[in-house]
């Protein structure tokens, strides 16, 4: 199981484009190690998306325009957007993954509560069909 941090497709958008070029730029082998969840649809590593030359957290570049004053300064700040980036993604997917735990730990409890109904009812027919062996309790 990897630990790397995952976006899905529309989180991956954020990157300043569409889903749809997303989309293409996996189907094209450029995110190879994007795989598909059965809960969150495709997902992509930011490793990949980063490698591949997208840079997260940001809005669709403006028509070509000269450079503004604050500029350099984001730029300079642009590996610790990535940073947050890639640390919400990781906390998105560990949330996730307590509500699939808690899921199923509610699944589970509910379970061992049939079960434990289930032993009790075998229990009472045993002591109906053996009416000396329950009174020599």
């Amino acid at each position: 199981m990897t630990t790397r941090p995952t976006l899905t497709q529309r989180e991956a958008a954020a990157c300043g484009v569409s889903r749809t070029t997303i989309r293409r730029r996996r189907e094209a082998g450029d995110l190879p190690g994007a795989l598909q969840d059965p809960q969150r649809g495709w997902v992509i590593p930011v490793d990949d998306l980063l490698a591949a030359g997208f840079r997260l957290n940001t809005p669709a570049p403006p028509e070509a325009s000269a450079p503004a004053a604050g500029d350099v300064a984001r730029d300079q700040e642009h590996g610790q957007v990535e940073d947050v980036a890639a640390l919400r993604a990781e906390l998105e997917r560990a949330r996730h993954g307590r509500e699939l735990a808690d899921a199923e730990v509610t699944h589970l409890k509910c379970r061992l509560t049939e079960r434990g109904e289930h032993i009790a009812d075998l229990q009472r027919a045993i002591a109906a069909l053996m009416p000396g062996c329950a009174r020599t309790r």
